[in-house]
């Protein structure tokens, strides 16, 4: 806390190729980007700190609090980088996760490629026990099988146990048995077990969910546990808290127990971000648009919440396919993300077309431009050769770009082998990755049964607003929004985050046979759930709770979220949840089903403290159109050549300043390009509004 009782806030999201840091001293934002360091995470968040600090003036032991989001945990998942670890499951049941389900995502391919098992066959274990669907023990466990079977796996030498056993999400004592035997032999030992990480019905996606878990915890463990002690050296005295997936805080305990959780933590901050900038200007349905040094993600955020959704899939082996993906049943802000970021590579397949992507650069070595070792050419390099980026300046001054590098590997691995010149194949190149974006973009609106043209763009990270202006033309977006800090918004957004956690339950229950008892009773431990996580991070806030039904017609095989309220329910409220799903399920489907059952599969509550304030910004229309002062050359794709572009540095603008493109419109962190047909007015808070000349 600052002198005059100002308080330091600090968010830290470390990305695939930059670790962005955001400051909060009072209103006033601070920013900073530092080159992600891969063997040592926690060093570039040190390092980021201390930059963003000097800048604000501010000593490190008068932060008051950080909060931080990573995809290590995903990364790790997908690069298959996590623990030696063991699954412990009910005998008959081993193979389950290599079995999956039986769909067939891609009909007809022969040659159809899944996932491989994080847990190989011959480090998965059985026990002889038995619970059935409604919790009742059928077969006790054996305690002679029992130690017999902690010998075997200790003797295995594994690091980390997963446990998931049949029906545990309705009765855990099994799972925590075992895990007691575990920890009585070895009180080090890194254990989950299902009916904890993800008490829901479906064993595919609990027993992956478990295992998902018990692979990533040590490695976690260790990187938290290495931040907040290099974070103390450092001179922070302040707590440290994690972003997770569905989009709340938790403390760093929690998230060491439950890693799972985080594997969508960065992302979530960004959709975060950009549901406060649709509150404060009140749009009501906005696609979020976030692309950094690695991936791009998109969201739809309705009514100024982002969709969610209580299973993803990470490391899916076709693109956009559902079901191709190793499957995570925990709660998560629902996107698409895509390997389309500055650092992703291109390069020309056997058909004579342009790739990029998925794989990246990253920070080490970086595109060619970086000058850092990198020889193959990324949209990067494209952007700078087009004149969207310029040499120097870039990512706040702490690096200057090789354009002669960045031209000779676009020549040498697209121009040449396609036999056009460097500029054509890096205009190619950007055509591409913004074709990949809007077919990601379009694919998941269709998903949701939403029409893009209704939708305002939010666009923030390090690239998002070098191709939103695109992006935006073609999916037939006519208006765009670029946040202050936008090149830093999922830092910021960690800063916009409640308190937060979502618990989930599977608690079968038919309607015919309403248990108004039962149903108050999974409300009750639900909610005291989700509220401790949210006090052991702030003790003192009063939380809201928000709570959803999974509900469907009997024999379905799948269902649909239906809100609910969180009180006591007498026994005759039946027609409550009725109404409630025969709405939602018209609402999707245009009809209902006579005569069939309802059935209430799952629940999900989330307690949260206050949202952060988000004061209406009114809109503000152009009132001094600029002259071109300075000017470069830029690319313009409806025109298939270089013009004479417009330069505006982002912070000489004014309130009601209108720019006309082609514009280049430069800030520390990234830089906005309004294309010909576009045109951009500053707005009072800070946001760039682009929209349609026309």
């Amino acid at each position: 806390m600052t002198k005059d009782g100002k308080q330091i806030r600090v968010g830290a999201d470390i990305g695939g190729t930059f670790t962005d840091v955001a400051m909060e001293v009072g209103d006033a934002m601070h920013s900073a980007k530092v080159l992600t360091n891969y063997t040592a995470p926690e060093q570039g968040i040190v390092d980021g700190v201390r930059l963003v600090a000097e800048r604000a003036g501010v000593a490190l032991d008068q932060i008051d609090t950080l909060i931080h989001g990573t995809t290590l945990a995903t990364n790790a998942l997908i690069e298959r980088r996590g623990a030696r670890t063991a699954f412990i499951t009910t005998k008959g049941f081993r193979d389950v996760i290599e079995m999956r389900t039986e769909n067939r995502f891609e009909q007809y391919d022969l040659d159809i490629v899944l996932p491989a098992p994080l847990v190989p066959r011959n480090e998965r274990f059985v026990l002889d026990e038995r619970i059935d669907a409604h919790g009742n023990v059928l077969k006790e466990i054996d305690e002679a099988e029992l130690d017999a079977l902690v010998e075997r796996v200790l003797a295995g030498g594994f690091e980390s146990i997963a446990v998931g056993l049949i029906h545990s999400y309705v009765n855990g004592a099994h799972e925590r048995r075992v895990r007691d035997a575990l920890l009585a032999r070895r009180p080090d030992l890194f254990v989950s077990i299902s009916s904890e990480v993800s008490p829901q019905m479906r064993e595919f996606q609990r027993f992956n969910t478990v295992c998902a878990n018990a692979y990533v915890k040590p490695l976690m463990a260790s990187y938290l546990r290495r931040l907040t002690d290099s974070l103390k050296a450092a001179g922070t005295t302040c707590p440290v808290f994690m972003i997770h997936s569905g989009g709340g805080i938790i403390s760093v305990e929690s998230a060491i127990e439950f890693p799972v959780r985080l594997l969508e933590s960065g992302p979530a901050g960004g959709a975060i971000f950009a549901a406060h900038i649709a509150r404060q200007h009140g749009l009501e349905r906005v696609l979020s648009y976030d692309m950094g040094g690695t991936t791009a993600k998109i969201c739809l955020i309705d009514n100024q919440v982002p969709k969610t959704a209580k299973t993803f899939e990470v490391a899916r082996t076709y693109r956009f396919k559902k079901g191709s993906g190793m499957p995570i049943s925990i709660p998560v802000i629902e996107m698409v993300e895509i390997g389309a970021g500055g650092g992703s590579i291109a390069a020309v397949d056997a058909m004579r077309q342009i790739r990029v992507g998925p794989h990246s650069a990253g920070s080490e070595p970086g595109p060619a431009c970086y000058g850092r070792g990198g020889d193959r050419p990324t949209v990067t390099d494209a952007d700078l050769l087009l004149g969207k980026l310029a040499a120097e300046g870039f990512a706040g001054g702490s690096m200057t770009l090789d354009t002669d590098a960045a031209t000779g590997a676009i020549e040498r691995d697209l121009a040449r082998p396609l036999d056009i010149d460097g500029t054509t194949a890096a205009f190619g190149l950007c055509e591409v990755v913004d074709e990949n974006m809007s077919n990601a973009a379009r694919m998941h609106a269709v998903e949701n049964g939403m029409e893009l043209a209704d939708y305002t763009m939010i666009a923030f990270g390090g690239a998002a607003p070098l191709h939103a202006g695109r992006l935006c033309e073609k999916l037939g977006i006519s208006e765009l929004l670029v946040p202050p800090g936008a090149g830093v918004g999922s830092a910021i957004g960690f800063l916009r985050a409640p308190f937060g956690f979502e618990s989930v339950r599977s608690a079968f229950l038919r309607l015919s046979a309403f248990d108004a008892g039962k149903v108050n009773a999974v409300l009750k431990e639900l909610a005291e759930e989700a509220t401790a996580f949210v006090r052991s991070g702030a003790p003192d806030a009063v939380p809201s709770l928000e709570c959803t039904a999974y509900m469907r017609y009997a024999g379905q095989g799948w269902e649909v979220p239906v809100e609910v309220d969180v009180r006591d329910y007498a026994a005759g409220e039946v027609e409550v949840f009725r109404k409630g799903f025969e709405e939602v399920y018209e609402q999707l489907f245009g009809r209902l089903i006579d005569k069939l059952d309802i059935e209430i599969v799952s629940w999900s509550l989330r307690a949260s403290s206050e949202a952060y304030p988000a004061p209406r910004v009114p809109r503000v229309e152009a009132k001094r159109r600029l002259e071109a002062a300075e000017t470069r050359q830029m690319f313009e794709a409806r025109t298939a050549g270089f013009v004479a572009a417009t330069v505006v540095a982002r912070s000489e603008l004014a309130p009601g300043d209108c720019v006309a493109g082609p514009a280049v419109i430069t800030e520390n962190e990234t830089t906005t390009i309004i294309t010909d047909g576009q045109e951009a007015i500053f707005q009072a808070d800070g946001c760039l509004l682009v929209r349609s000349k026309a």
